[in-house]
Formats: C-alpha cells, structure tokens, sequence
C-alpha cells in the first residue's frame, strides 16, 4: 500500500530514492596504448610544469538526473540501448561510484541488475543464496526460516545443490529472482534480467512484484517491453541521452513518447507498412516481382498469392486519422482504420480481402473480411484504396496483423497475395484481465433473504 505523505511534511520527506543532479562519465581510449599514457604523463607534465593533456574522450552515461521515489512506488524506467538506464541503476544500488550528484536511499536493496551479478559460479545454488543473503543483512538464522520459501520460488528442484555454473540462464535467473523478492527488501530493483525467464515464470515474478508493492516494497523496472510497464508501473521516467525527457504517472504519455523516439533509430526494412508509393505496375509479372521483394523483414513475413493483384502496402491509422507509426500504443476499444493500398494487374471480380489479428504464437483471435461485411468487391486494372474501421476490444498485449487477398470463381479459391504477418500492433487496457477479450463486467449487488 502507498504511504502518502502528511499534510504538514513536504512530499520529499516520504522518499525512500532520492536522486539529485546525478552524472555520470567514462573515459572512452581509442587504443590500449592511451590508458597507459593517462596514467603516466599527467604525472610527469605536472612534474615538468606543462599543461596536462587527455588522451581518452568523455562518454557522459547520465547528466543531471533528478527524481524522487516514494514509498511503494512501482516505477518503469525505459529508453532506448546506450540511454543510462543500467548505469542509473548501478549507481542506486550502489555497485557504481557517480561522477557527480547525490543519491540518498533508505531501506534494504535487493537488485536483480545482471545475469550473473552476485553469485559465485563455484558455489552451489543453497551457498549462494546463504552467500546473497549475508549480503543483504540477514543473518544464517533468518537465511534457514526464508530458505524454504526461497527454494520453492525458484522450483529448480535438485539443482539447488549443484554449482550455477551448470545452470542454464533460466535457471539463473529464478534463483536470482528467488532470493531478491523472498526476502521482504524496501527497494526492489531489476534490470531486464527477467526477459531471460520463460513466460510462466515471469508471470509469477509480476505476480511476486505485486504483493510486494502491495506490502510497501518499492520497486524500479528497467525493461524494453513497454507492455510491461503499461500494465504493471504507476509511474514512469523515459531516459534518452543520459537524461530525463519525461517523469509522469501518466504511463501511457511516457510509453509513447519512447516509442516515438525510437522510430528514427529502426533500421531501414524492406517493410509493407511504409507509406511512399511505388510506381503503379500494370502487368502480372511486375506485381509478382513486387510481391516476392517486399515484406516486413523485422517480423519475418512470410508471403505468397498468384500476384495478379498484390496488397502493395498497409497503413494502420487511429479514428482521426493519425498513423501508428506515430502513435504506437492503441487504447482498447479504440477506432482504428486499416488502410490496404491495392494494386490489379487486370479487371478481378469476387474479391475477398481479409484482415486478423493473432498472438505472437497461435492462432487467429479475431478476423473480418468484405464479404463477411456483406460489401462485395470488384477491382480494376491499376490501383486502389480499401479501408476498413474497427473497435476492438482487446486485452493489453503485443498482436500480430495478418492480412490476405483471395477471389473466387465459382468454388474455386485463388490466393491473389497472402501476407503474414504484415504489421504489429500494441494495445493497452486500464486494467489488468483476464484472457484475450476486454469485456469489463458491470456489478450490481441488491440485498435480500439468504444474500
């Protein structure tokens, strides 16, 4: 539960991290030879009187960062590689010296920065989490009442008794985990080591996160996956360049404006959801070349029709009109727009043009088409524009965009252009549910005899 300040106390008074004008700098040599003459000629210029000369550049992993935590707290901190995140961390933690600034704690840390941080790879996994815990402040008799607990967490079964360095990193990672959430820290803090865990297990870890949170465990995410934060963080701070660019309990405003960020730094991809025209083909063969060198690299489509008439590309837009691309996350429920550019290399009737929706693995969770809308549809030599507008009511989550062009004559199905996955689309609920579909129940409680 969240303690909130008094009335009389000013709000910095309840900070359990305290964070003020941190910096942080390395020097970067350009070779090894120039560590060694920083190291030396300093000395000898002073003892010449000459003026001192570097010879390593300054990388500044974090310049002037501020914030506050307070007490039971789960905060996201998310950027983009090489923004600070880590190192921020390190410095919190307190495994990192900072260049500058202060930070002030109050309360047991337990982080979880790195896979591998903390444990001896000759020790068994029963000695390293005697060996963590003497770490963390606890005695051998507090170690012996949590070890059960923290056994149990990790479910690595007899390994438990063998050396980690014959775990595999799954296995790395619930020990870990095991011993940093088992033992009721103040501060918890983990560094995307969880991405390692399969899916079952990082259930279980949020599921852990949340009953700590809710005994007043405060608690700093660092992780790429903004579904994540979205569903589990009250409160985000985007790093870009070593600084803050945004400090908001406004989860989604943060999320969007790393995702905005990171879209000029995308390699460039052979992708169907570029918005440029290519030049209109008029024949068969000009489509199927088409068809056979563009895909969406990055998801891997797969992709195959006869090419009489290709899906030339796919805008993904919201109600009013603004492009996915720049604004990645859709609100449950929220309009959307699929925009199919088509292109006919001559006159086509009984066309059906298909779209669905899937999870990284699985099967289809929901799918339309014209003909299902009772909108028949006929194309003509050259090209031409389909939209179709939705509200889905979907779960929080990353989903896959299939999309498909088929035409019939008579029982006869021809595959035009078939396209999966074309795209990928992100959406966030305001609450957490279960299952694919956001259907919210209304409760309605009236009194009565045997109620």
């Amino acid at each position: 539960m969240m303690l909130k300040p008094s009335d009389t106390a000013p709000a910095t008074t309840n900070f359990v991290i305290q964070v003020k004008a941190l910096a942080k700098v390395f020097p970067v040599y350009e070779k090894p030879g120039d560590r060694l003459k920083q190291f030396l000629m300093p000395k000898l210029r002073f003892l010449a009187s000459d003026q001192p000369r570097q010879y390593h550049r300054e990388f500044w992993a974090l310049r002037e960062v501020s914030f506050t935590v307070r007490r039971g707290e789960v905060v996201g901190i998310i950027g983009r590689n090489g923004a600070g995140k880590s190192t921020l961390l390190q410095i919190i933690s307190g495994t990192l010296s900072s260049t500058s600034g202060q930070v002030e704690t109050r309360g047991r840390i337990a982080a979880l920065l790195e896979l591998g941080s903390g444990f001896n790879p000759e020790f068994t996994g029963r000695e390293n989490v005697y060996l963590n815990g003497t770490i963390l402040g606890l005695c051998t008799a507090e170690i012996d009442l949590r070890f059960a607990e923290i056994a149990a967490f990790a479910d690595i079964g007899d390994f438990i008794d063998q050396p980690v360095k014959t775990y595999s990193s799954g296995m790395y990672v619930r020990l870990a985990f095991a011993v940093q959430a088992c033992i009721d820290p103040e501060i918890l803090i983990v560094d995307e080591a969880l991405s390692v865990g399969d899916i079952g297990f990082q259930y279980k870890c949020f599921k852990r996160m949340e009953a700590l949170r809710d005994k007043g465990t405060t608690i700093l995410i660092v992780t790429h996956s903004t579904g994540s934060v979205l569903e589990y963080a009250d409160r985000c701070i985007v790093l870009d360049a070593g600084r803050v660019v945004q400090d908001t309990t406004d989860v989604l405003s943060a999320v969007l404006t790393y995702e905005k960020g990171m879209l000029p730094s995308r390699a460039p991809q052979l992708s169907s959801a570029g918005t440029g025209r290519l030049d209109a083909p008029s024949s068969m063969a000009e489509l199927k070349a088409v068809q056979l060198r563009v895909s969406n690299v990055e998801l891997g489509e797969h992709r195959f029709g006869s090419g009489r008439a290709i899906i030339r590309s796919l805008e993904i837009l919201k109600a009013d009109g603004t492009l996915f691309d720049d604004q990645p996350v859709v609100k449950t429920g929220e309009g959307i727009v699929f925009r199919f550019y088509i292109a006919a290399s001559e006159h086509i009737a009984n066309v059906v043009l298909g779209v669905s929706l899937s999870k990284q693995q699985g099967a289809d969770i929901w799918g339309d088409n014209n003909l299902g809308a009772g909108h028949p549809l006929d194309i003509s030599p050259g090209e031409c524009v389909v939209e179709y507008q939705v509200r889905l009511p979907i779960s929080s989550g990353e989903y896959l965009v299939h999309c498909g062009l088929a035409c019939f004559a008579g029982d006869r199905r021809e595959e035009l252009d078939q396209r999966r996955p074309i795209a990928k689309l992100r959406f966030w609920s305001p609450r957490t549910q279960v299952g694919v579909v956001h259907a919210p129940i209304q409760v309605f409680v009236s009194a009565g005899e045997g109620r």
